[in-house]
C-alpha cells in the first residue's frame, strides 16, 4: 500500500469481541489486523451497527467513494481506494482495558488544553513546560494533582516556590482525569462521533498507541 498522509494519520477505535473499547490505534495497524482476519469493521450508520470483513469493506468503499467521499479518510492502493474505518472489532480478543489514565506529557497537555495554568493563555506544545505546583525541593512529587502546564515566563517567575509563595494563582485545581483527555479531544470532532456509542464512563481510559 502507498496510503496518503491523511489516511495514515487517522485514528481507529479498537473494540474487543464483546464490543468494549480497549485502545485507539493507527489506520496502518487497523488494516494489518483486518487483512489478517483478526478484526472486522464496525460501521455505524444512522444508529445501526454493521459488521464487515476486509473483503466486504473494500467493496463497500466503492460506494462510499461515490456517495460519502468527504465523510472518510482514504488509503490509496494500486487497484483501488479504501475508506479508513472509524471502528474495528478484534474477533478473538476479550480482555478489558486498564482502568487508569497514563501520566505523561502528552496527556497533561491535553488535560490542560495547552493552556498555561497561571496566565491562562494557550501556547504551542513547544512553548509549554510542566510545572510542579509544590516544588520537588519542598517535597512535591510527580502526580496528576501536582503537575500543570506553564508557559516559560510564568514558570520562570514562579521558580522554586509554591503559587502562594510566588503570589500566583492557578486557573483551576489540577485533578486526575477520569477519562483519557486525548480521547475526549477527538470526540469533539465530527469524524469520530461514532466512537461515542462505545465509550461509556467505565471505558474512557483507553490508551493511544
Amino acid at each position: 500500500m502507498a496510503p496518503p498522509v491523511s489516511g495514515l494519520s487517522a485514528k481507529v477505535l479498537v473494540l474487543n469481541k464483546h464490543y468494549l473499547a480497549v485502545r485507539v490505534t493507527s489506520a496502518r495497524r487497523a488494516f494489518i489486523l483486518l487483512s489478517r482476519g483478526m478484526a472486522e469493521v464496525i460501521h455505524v450508520d444512522e444508529g445501526r451497527y454493521n459488521n464487515f470483513d476486509f473483503e466486504s469493506w473494500t467493496e463497500i468503499s466503492e460506494l462510499q467513494q461515490e456517495y460519502e467521499r468527504d465523510a472518510h479518510d482514504w488509503v490509496k492502493t494500486v487497484r483501488f481506494d479504501i475508506a479508513v474505518p472509524k471502528i474495528i472489532r478484534l474477533v478473538g480478543y476479550d480482555k478489558l482495558p486498564q482502568q487508569s489514565v497514563k501520566l505523561n506529557r502528552r496527556n497533561l497537555f491535553a488535560r490542560d488544553a495547552n493552556k498555561c495554568q497561571y496566565c491562562g493563555d494557550a501556547f504551542p506544545t513547544s512553548e509549554l513546560t510542566i510545572d510542579h505546583v509544590k516544588p520537588r525541593a519542598q517535597g512535591g512529587g510527580e502526580s496528576w494533582t501536582n503537575l500543570v502546564c506553564a508557559c516559560v515566563p510564568c514558570n520562570a517567575r514562579k521558580g522554586g516556590r509554591t503559587p502562594e509563595q510566588a503570589s500566583m494563582r492557578l486557573k483551576k485545581k489540577p485533578v486526575r482525569p477520569k477519562r483519557n483527555p486525548l480521547i475526549a479531544l477527538r470526540l469533539g470532532q465530527d469524524k469520530y462521533a461514532s466512537w461515542k456509542a462505545f465509550l461509556t464512563d467505565a471505558y474512557w481510559s483507553v490508551e493511544l498507541r
